[in-house]
């Protein structure tokens, strides 16, 4: 079993719950109301600019320079990638980018990206790739089944952009990398190691069940 084999195995119980929350439900129908989402794009964008944060650690982190560029290119696919789809969306729904940034945090997201922000200056390589992973997993693994359990969800005029991108051959592609870069990493760890990286997964897997709520109930 590799390490993100065992990770996932892990959490296998609070995956299965992703999307049976409330939120995701109504992404999947198209149900869910513009103010619910306009929540979540303001929070989830201020999360990425933390997320971000924790590539760059485990990249200054690392003494291999494949690894440094392999962070420091998801730095920038991020950045320049993933919030540009945060950017049109919320231009769609009338946000401001100065809007954005100067929205609270919601306690619920400042937990999380304290927790992997710790979690990534307190260890190395190893740790700062186990924090990342739940997310960039599980948001493949949601859009992915959403796209099984409901084939037109996808071209839906508002949310099926949100749909394709992280069911996409090219996100997977990306998370590939990072999985074959989680297993290696742990290669040679020692099993109390390894058993912290399950630890890590899990909390943040737990953090991401969170972040659904949170977003549903727009908590503050």
């Amino acid at each position: 079993m590799t390490m993100t084999e065992r990770l996932l195995e892990a959490t296998k119980e609070i995956w299965a719950g992703y999307n049976e929350k409330p939120f995701v439900k109504g992404i999947a129908d198209g149900s869910l109301d513009h103010d619910k989402f306009k929540y979540y794009m303001i929070q989830d964008y201020l999360y990425l600019i933390d997320y971000t944060k924790v590539f760059s650690i485990g990249a200054a982190k690392s003494t291999d320079l494949a690894f440094m560029r392999l962070f420091a290119g998801y730095t920038h696919s991020i950045l320049d990638g993933e919030m540009d789809i945060h950017r049109a969306y919320m231009e769609r729904l009338g946000i401001t980018r100065e809007e954005a940034e100067q929205t609270p945090v919601a306690l619920d997201n400042l937990s999380y990206t304290s927790y992997m922000l710790r979690i990534a200056y307190e260890g190395g390589t190893p740790e700062a790739a186990a924090a990342i992973l739940s997310c960039a997993l599980s948001y493949e693994w949601i859009a992915k089944k959403i796209a099984a359990d409901r084939p037109d969800a996808d071209k839906h005029p508002f949310y099926g952009e949100w749909i394709r991108g992280y069911a996409s051959e090219s996100y997977h592609k990306e998370n590939e990398v990072l999985v074959e870069w989680m297993n290696r990493l742990a290669e040679e760890l020692s099993e109390k190691q390894k058993k912290h990286l399950v630890d890590i997964f899990v909390a943040c897997s737990r953090y991401e069940a969170a972040f659904w709520d949170m977003a549903w109930e727009m908590r503050r």
